[in-house]
This record gives C-alpha cells, structure tokens and sequence, in this order.
C-alpha cells in the first residue's frame, strides 16, 4: 500500500509542492519511493514602494496609475501635511518619495528634511516640477525630475543614473559614473564593491574633518593636499560628484566659500550612499526576478 506525503520544496528561490509516495515493506528495506512534483509557485520580489505627493489631483492619479502598470506600490498624499502624516503611520517606510517642488505649505529642503527624518537614509527622494529649481532649493534630494517626464527617467532617477540626475549640488554632475559603477559590479560582484563604496566615502569624510582643521590654521597647502587625495580616490570608484567638488576646492585653495564647499561634499557623499543602497535594492529584486524566470 502506498503512502502520501505532502512536501514544500525551495530551489534557486522558487516552491515547489510535491507528493513524497512511498511503500513500506517488511524486512530489510524500505521499499520503493517517487518523488511526484505538482505544481511550482515562485517567490515573488517585493515591489518598489513609492509615495507621490502633490497638490494636484490629477497630477496623482495619473502617476499613480502610470507607476502601477509598471509594478510599483503606489501610495498618494495631498500636501506635505498629508504626506508626514502618512509616513508616521507606515509600519515601512517607502523606498521612494515623489514629491511636486510647488505646493502650498512645507516644500523643499524643508520637507526633505522632514521626510529624512521619518524615511531613514535608505529611501530615495525625488524633487518633481514643472519649472527647473533655483540653484540649491533642491539640494537635499537624491534627484530632480522635470515635468512631463517618462517612466524611463523616474526608473533611472530612482536607480541614480546619471541621465536623471538633475543640479541638487553638484553643478549638475551626476553623484555617479555609470560605466565605472558597472565595471565594478562586473569585476568585484554587488557586495564587494559596496564595501569599496563604503570605504571611499568614510575617507572623505575623514578628510573633511582634517580639512576644517588646516582651513582654521590657515594651512592652504594642507587644504589642498587633502582635496587632491579626495580628488584622485573618488575619480578611482566614479564619484563624480565628490570628485568635481574636490577638483575645485583643489584648485581654489581656502577662499570665502570653503565652509559651504566642505558641507556640500559631505551632502554629495551621503546622496551617493542613498543612491547605492536604492540600487543594491532594486539590484537584488532584478535577481529575484531572474531566479524566477530561470525556474
């Protein structure tokens, strides 16, 4: 008599259901054995969770419904009240926040540094509108999409790539260099070239410290020592941004300005960290699909 019973497979990152039978036998043995497979049911990767938030109704919906055909998890808010609100009753905070630049009330830096607050370092935000932003109105966001834009531009905003990133600092440098990103990617795989990452941007942070320090001394040359060893160590891993930001403090020395210009390169290196840990998200859903498809 055979005998049934019920197993819950995982391969590669898919379930499989399947029936074990079996049937015993007396004596020395334990008798025939078959596997029969059922059906398979893939672990699906969490979606990419997005807030909109904007004033104009018609506005949302249409991103709404433009986000969700392409496989996002969409969540609405009216105003940034609204939006803060939201956020303090979310058990996870979203991956993205896209917020319109020229609502009534709280917008911003202001409000990105709100959402900062309640989001963490690992969500990514993006500044939206129909008109460009005046220089530094946006620089606390991790990008800036200009209206109408395409969902193409919003996925590659999201990733940090380069075609939409908008002037938040960098003189409209991108924070990163693609080709190079991927080139490492290719040669060291995801996890060690966030430790690289990691590592580049906890010198320049470092360094900036040694900076203030000759820059109170009035040590020009120590100055531009430490922004030529940023300078060189940043070009090396595509951080085009805090390279460019270096490149001039390099070149200019101490001046007026060198406060303001340490403060933005230790801005360009936290949006560098946000936009990798965005794209080791989105990296690691794009695997779990492909596991998928290959099952």
């Amino acid at each position: 008599m055979w005998r049934l019973r019920l197993l819950l497979v995982r391969t590669h990152g898919n379930y499989f259901t399947a029936y074990r039978a079996w049937r015993p036998t007396r004596g020395i043995g334990t008798g025939g054995s078959l596997l029969i497979v059922f059906a398979l049911r893939a672990e699906k990767a969490m979606p990419v969770r997005v807030l909109i938030v904007d004033d104009d109704e018609l506005s949302r919906e249409v991103l709404e419904l433009l986000l969700e055909a392409d496989g996002y998890e969409v969540e609405t808010a009216a105003s940034a009240d609204e939006a803060l609100a939201c956020l303090r009753a979310m058990q996870t905070a979203p991956d993205v926040v896209l917020t319109d630049m020229q609502m009534p009330g709280t917008t911003g830096n202001e409000l990105a540094g709100r959402i900062r607050k309640l989001c963490g370092m690992g969500a990514t935000l993006l500044a939206m509108s129909g008109s460009a932003p005046l220089e530094g109105v946006a620089r606390e966001f991790d990008g800036f999409l200009l209206k109408p834009f395409s969902m193409e531009a919003l996925g590659a905003a999201i990733r940090g790539g380069s075609a939409a990133r908008a002037d938040v600092a960098g003189g409209g440098v991108a924070a990163l260099d693609e080709e190079i990103y991927g080139k490492l990617a290719a040669l060291m795989g995801v996890g060690r070239m966030g430790e690289l990452y990691t590592l580049c941007i906890d010198d320049v942070e470092r360094r900036v410290i040694e900076m203030r320090r000759t820059a109170l001394q009035g040590e020009d040359a120590a100055f531009r020592r430490e922004a030529h060893a940023i300078k060189g160590s940043c070009g090396m891993v595509g951080a085009k941004e805090m390279q460019t930001l270096a490149t001039s403090m390099e070149e200019r020395g101490l001046c007026d300005d060198h406060v303001a210009s340490l403060d933005e390169l230790i801005l360009a290196g936290e949006r560098l960290r946000r936009i990798l840990i965005a794209r080791k998200t989105l990296d690691d859903a794009a695997r779990e699909v492909s596991g998928e498809d290959a099952g």
